[in-house]
């Protein structure tokens, strides 16, 4: 029997790092660095069921802070040029 045809019975973490990135990581092993415990542990296909229900915006934390500043920045010239006219 081939290693992918055995059944996974490891029991794994879901781990997220300082951009909300998320990924599952082995119970029994110390998070790589830079990676914290998200709070949910569990076979394989619970964890990647967990990531897939609360990761519902995939760009990094940094990506969504920059285009929140920048969003807000237009929003504000757009006033102000209506706010002229």
């Amino acid at each position: 029997m081939h290693r992918e045809e055995q059944k996974d019975k490891a029991i794994y973490k879901v781990v997220l790092n300082h951009e909300e990135q998320y990924s599952i990581w082995w119970t029994n092993k110390e998070n790589a660095l830079g990676w914290k415990d998200a709070g949910k542990s569990g076979t394989k296909e619970e964890c990647l069921a967990y990531i897939k229900e609360v990761w519902t915006d995939m760009r990094p934390l940094s990506l969504r802070r920059h285009m929140e500043v920048r969003d807000g920045a237009e929003i504000t010239s757009s006033s102000r040029r209506s706010d002229l006219g």
